[in-house]
């Protein structure tokens, strides 16, 4: 999409103005979290997605321009040439009522003879979501992210059934080919018919495999489809969702996650045509009482057999899918600790301890995986054992029809085969039930993890805000992190001015980093408030509080791919003027520089190969790149070597003179870009004001902070 004045994309600007006519608040935060293209421009699937978040119904789909009409303002027209443009009605003499972001916030008056020629013929139309409409899509949210998703696919779904049905039917072609031939070709020599029928059952062959194929690209095509529409919203859930609501190692959440697999595993395999394949054991059971009479109560027998032992197994196997995938969340999260901290078992000898969690971990699952399989052999074997009896119990019991009369020679062929295909389904009923407790289990621990709280719940607006003058207020706050019986924070309160320089020292433990996660709205305080400009954070949108604050945390995390993406990785279509200047003031630049690819020079996962201090200079480009108001900066320099240090904080100091920054740290060296500092202890503020309390607080009390005044 082209870009509008406002370096906004037509598209984005687009969506603002509905949004604010529909009075829905939507934000350019909001936006740019639902941005999922290469490109780093809003797509039509993310306008829609931006839109279903802020409590919009929206459709997409072809619109004749002359169709429109004030029923269906305000619309979004997608132009050519990656234009789009917001319809707002018609004006008394037909013309339409624009919003073009290329020209002015306003509304034009346009002939529609002029847009035809641009008009792609498809737009967006939209409707407010009523209050009501919304509480019941946020009660029926439990399930939503993954029924809804099957049924927008539904039409593919009934098309399976429908191709499996005919397929079914066709099916019988064989069995009564045979009876025919048995009973009216051999005892009267009638070669025609007998070429006459061939034909017709080759030909329902043919017809029974081309549906067969058709069958399975229907269920793929369905899958592929709801593969992306749950995949995209699993992985966002994992994005969004609140640091308190997370639960379990990261091993066992990335274990959780990668349940989905199964999940669509089931929906597009195999398994699924056994599932709808099912239904029509009762039409060949039929189709053997009107061939062969009562021979049919042999396979009607032995369908319950099967059935009733199949389900006998079922709390079995139930039991045995929770156990099994808790031991894969045991061995999924040592696997992640083991490669994630394999330096550190190596220097410390420590793989010794991580080998016997291991090890028990894959005990433990493949006993339970042996008892699974075990009881799925036994219902697999007596299901093999029951279809073979069946047989054999339908020729001895048609042998005793045939010498009454009751049936002839070719009705009892016919009605072994019959058996044998009325039965064929059930072979891998118990393989298929198990697989159904696989996915039901994976549904259950996926589905818990989509209830859990969100940073961006459906229906919930924001207040926008362009720009944020640095202002940060702690009223009150008290905050405990989850399962933890005392306050971290109990009663903090400050005031940090626009343009102020602070530094929040204290002990270890005291809640200074926690004072930056509840900045940062990581967090949320029990009691109290945290402000940015007089407004509550809470109400701000978190890409908009994220983006106003550059942020530097302890833990320096980088990501794999260039030092460029590293850099820009929060921001939207930055500029390579924004990058350099970050780089340069965070001291990037003297050690990319002499690399040959420059900012380009790939990085491995967590920045292996760099040392702390030059990750910590690309952490902090990243935060600066954004030009913030608001910069905070825990322990930015702790991994620099003391000329590093001292020239990235001159730069700071000249970069930054109207920023509001917050630095949490324990070195004197940083002292230097502040003039007022906060002391933490045992969750309390215990000193604010200039630097020099500390020199004071030192002779008065004989407690050292780990810095002293500079």
């Amino acid at each position: 999409m082209k870009k509008s004045r406002t370096s906004l994309t037509e598209l984005e600007a687009c969506m603002l103005n509905v949004a604010s006519t529909l009075e829905r608040p939507l934000t350019v935060a909001a936006l740019n979290a639902a941005l999922s293209g290469d490109t780093g421009d809003l797509t039509v699937r993310d306008a829609m997605a931006a839109a279903q978040q802020a409590g919009l119904q929206v459709g997409f789909g072809a619109q004749r321009l002359e169709a429109f009409d004030s029923a269906l303002a305000p619309a979004i027209l997608l132009l050519e040439g990656d234009r789009a443009v917001v319809f707002h009605g018609r004006s008394q003499s037909g013309d339409l009522l624009l919003y073009d972001p290329a020209l002015d916030d306003g509304l034009g008056v346009v002939p529609e003879t002029s847009l035809i020629e641009v008009y792609t013929g498809y737009a967006l139309l939209f409707r407010r979501m009523h209050n009501e409409e919304a509480r019941q899509q946020e009660v029926g949210q439990s399930g939503h992210w993954f029924w809804s998703a099957l049924s927008a696919n539904r039409w593919s779904y009934a098309q399976v059934a429908l191709a499996a049905a005919m397929a079914n039917v066709l099916g019988l072609s064989t069995s009564v080919f045979i009876m025919i031939v048995y009973d009216r070709i051999l005892p009267n020599e009638a070669t025609e018919s007998l070429i006459a029928l061939t034909i017709g059952v080759c030909l329902a062959l043919v017809f029974d495999f081309a549906l067969k194929l058709l069958r399975a690209g229907f269920i793929d095509r369905a899958g592929q489809n709801a593969d992306m529409i749950m995949g995209r919203r699993v992985f966002d859930q994992v994005l969004n969702i609140r640091m308190t609501s997370r639960t379990g190692s990261t091993g066992a959440m990335v274990s959780t996650v990668r349940e989905f697999e199964t999940l669509r595993e089931f929906f597009t395999s195999a398994t699924l045509v056994t599932v709808v394949d099912l239904p029509f054991i009762a039409v060949f059971i039929l189709t053997i009482h009107m061939v062969g009479g009562s021979l049919a109560l042999v396979p009607a027998l032995a369908v319950p057999i099967v059935l009733l032992s199949g389900l006998a197994v079922q709390p079995i196997l139930s039991r045995l899918a929770d156990k099994s995938f808790a031991d894969g969340q045991s061995k999924q999260s040592v696997l992640v600790e083991a490669v994630t901290g394999l330096e550190t078992i190596k220097t410390t000898a420590a793989g010794r301890q991580m080998r016997t969690r291991w090890e028990g971990a894959m005990k433990r699952q493949s006993n339970h995986g042996a008892r699974s399989r075990a009881v799925t052999q036994f219902a697999l074997n007596l299901t093999g054992f029951t279809q073979q009896a069946a047989q054999i119990l339908v020729v001895f019991y048609g042998v005793f029809l045939i010498t009454d009369g009751q049936t002839s020679m070719g009705a009892l062929v016919a009605s072994v085969m019959l058996t044998g295909r009325a039965l064929a389904p059930l072979g891998q009923l118990a393989q298929t039930l198990t697989r159904v407790n696989q996915a039901r289990s994976a549904f259950r621990n996926l589905d818990a993890l989509m209830k859990a709280d969100n940073e961006r719940p459906e229906g919930r607006s924001w207040i926008s805000r362009s720009e944020f003058s640095g202002r940060v207020t702690f009223n009150n706050v008290h905050f405990a992190y989850p399962d933890q019986s005392d306050d971290t924070l109990n009663g903090v309160s400050f005031v940090i001015e626009p343009g102020e320089k602070v530094a929040i020292l204290g002990q270890i433990g005291s809640g200074k980093s926690t004072i930056a996660r509840l900045l940062l709205g990581l967090y949320q305080p029990r009691v109290g408030s945290v402000m940015l400009d007089g407004l509550d954070i809470r109400q701000i949108d978190p890409g908009d509080l994220r983006r106003n604050i550059g942020s530097v945390l302890q833990d320096v995390w980088l990501f794999s791919g260039t030092v460029r993406d590293n850099i820009s990785s929060g921001s939207v279509r930055p500029r390579d003027d924004d990058l350099i200047r970050a780089g340069r003031i965070a001291g990037v630049e003297d050690f990319i520089a002499r690399h040959p690819r420059g900012y380009d020079q790939q990085l491995a996962e967590r920045g292996e190969g760099l040392s702390g201090g030059q990750r910590q200079a690309i952490a902090l480009a990243r935060a600066l790149i954004g030009r913030p108001p608001v910069l905070l900066l825990d322990e930015p320099t702790s991994a620099m070597d003391v000329k590093s240090e001292a020239e990235v904080i001159g730069r700071l100091k000249e970069a930054t003179p109207d920023t509001t920054m917050v630095i949490v740290t324990h070195r004197t060296s940083l002292l230097e870009l502040v003039d007022r500092v906060i002391v933490i202890e045992d969750g309390k503020v215990a000193m604010d004001g200039a630097k020099s309390i500390l020199t004071q607080h030192v002779r008065n009390t004989g407690r050292h902070l780990n810095v002293a005044a500079s």
